[in-house]
């Protein structure tokens, strides 16, 4: 008997209900559950996670449930060039693995602590690059990804835009020089290509690391643009997958026996809703993946 090939793990980011034009506003969402909602009827089985501040897991878990969506991995940030953050960024990590692991999964999305600002001033060229602030970048990830795995879940390296992880090299050097049992990649299709990265080749080279994947389209005409961070975004630099110049097919032929998690982002929706954003994309997705709408 032949087995039937396992379906792809696809879910949505609710990142599409907070951003606006003028940046990160939580006052413009509807309540969580209405997001959570909104997820399902757009087309999404599962969410990135994040449990509210005050929320125990299981009333978190109890809220996913109402809404039939299943937990996907969510996403872990510090400040891994200061060493005076370290011991909290540590406790914090403990604690947010933990809500993981309670939820059933065994991957979360880490990257370094969006703000460098240089970088946000000029995005994605790398300036102000600095050896041995990297090696200290190193040191602390690979304690903070310790502590995760202690808990059961590995972290997977998220290289971000306006980070002091954001290059090509920035990337392939922590991960080159961290233990694979301790970190993960956690590619992000749209972070990649702003960083002039070739997403399927970058992919390419990490076939048996791959622990969770963010499926996020990009407009190249936007990156070329002069402009620091938050404007070149404004500029809706981010489009849903199959909108912009992102090559998803190339991307997901390279991802073709991966069957871990795919998280899709859209940071400002290019449709009239969150909602039409939302459905656009599990569409758009679910067309690249072959699994039916």
């Amino acid at each position: 008997m032949t087995a039937t090939p396992a379906q792809p793990q696809i879910a949505f980011n609710p990142i599409t209900w907070y951003l606006t034009d003028e940046g990160f506003n939580p006052a413009v969402a509807p309540p969580l559950p209405q997001i959570y909602q909104e997820i399902r009827e757009a087309g999404f089985d599962a969410v990135h996670v994040e449990v509210p501040s005050g929320m125990s897991v299981p009333d978190y878990r109890r809220l996913l449930d109402d809404t039939g969506l299943t937990p996907a991995p969510g996403y872990f940030n510090a400040p891994f060039s200061d060493d005076g953050a370290l011991q909290e960024s540590l406790e914090r990590a403990r604690r947010v693995a933990g809500e993981h692991a309670e939820l059933g999964l065994s991957r979360i999305f880490i990257a370094d602590r969006f703000g460098a600002s240089e970088r946000a001033e000029l995005p994605a060229r790398g300036v102000g690059f600095d050896a041995v602030r990297l090696g200290r970048i190193v040191e602390n990830l690979a304690a903070v990804a310790g502590v995760m795995v202690s808990e059961g879940v590995t972290p997977c390296l998220h290289q971000h835009v306006g980070t002091w992880i954001e290059t090509e090299a920035e990337t392939v050097a922590v991960l080159d020089r961290i233990d694979p049992a301790l970190l993960l990649v956690g590619p992000d299709t749209g972070h990649l290509a702003w960083a002039g990265v070739d997403p399927a080749q970058f992919i390419q080279r990490y076939p048996d690391r791959i622990g969770a994947v963010h499926l996020k389209d990009m407009r190249a005409a936007v990156k070329e643009r002069p402009g620091d961070y938050r404007t070149t975004v404004a500029r809706h630099l981010w489009t849903e997958p199959g909108r912009g110049d992102v090559d998803f097919a190339a991307v997901l032929g390279v991802l073709a026996s991966f069957d871990g998690w795919f998280v899709v982002e859209v940071d400002l929706a290019d449709q009239p809703t969150p909602k039409e954003s939302a459905a656009f994309s599990a569409r758009s997705v679910k067309k690249y993946l072959g699994v039916a709408a």
